[in-house]
């Protein structure tokens, strides 16, 4: 998820659990406490979301990389590729 839709959808719930509070009747500093701690929650659930993407992927090697970088700079052929001066209507 990209940052300005985590943003809005933030927003977007700490609005409706304001809304509730107020629909509740719930005093402004119970308001303002139940605002933030749902911000809390949200962004530390964003946050350990993102730890465990990062540290599920493996990382990848310099001679990996290298490797791939030669083979998108080489002008050989891969093995199986055909190339033709046509050109397919699909």
């Amino acid at each position: 998820m990209s940052l300005p839709k985590f943003i809005v959808g933030m927003i977007f719930a700490v609005a409706i659990v304001v809304a509730w509070s107020y629909l509740d009747g719930a005093s402004l500093g119970t308001t303002l406490f139940r605002a933030i701690a749902c911000a809390i929650v949200i962004q530390l659930g964003y946050f350990l979301l993102v730890f465990a993407l990062v540290a599920s992927n493996t990382p990848t090697s310099a001679d990996k990389i290298r490797e791939a970088e030669r083979k998108l700079s080489s002008t050989e052929a891969a093995a199986g590729e055909k190339f033709s001066a046509r050109r397919s209507l699909h």
